[in-house]
């Protein structure tokens, strides 16, 4: 399984947004992390509610990884 940390790419499996790819921008704790996606501002979210992917992405401002997904 590949590790949550900042810059990982990940698919909300669960919520309004299920099935939108999202950033990890920061890991608050081992069952919450702060998240970007490209259709809401930055959030909390809870790890179990993501689908970790193999791609990884150079964390910058929210705006230009909005731009990127």
């Amino acid at each position: 399984m590949t590790a949550v940390e900042p810059g990982r790419m990940c698919m909300k499996k669960t919520g309004r947004d299920a099935g939108e790819k999202c950033v990890i921008v920061k890991v608050l704790d081992e069952n919450f992390v702060e998240i970007v996606s490209k259709s809401r501002k930055k959030r909390k979210c809870n790890v179990s509610h993501l689908e970790l992917l193999d791609g990884k992405m150079k964390v910058e401002d929210e705006e230009s990884l909005r731009k990127k997904l």
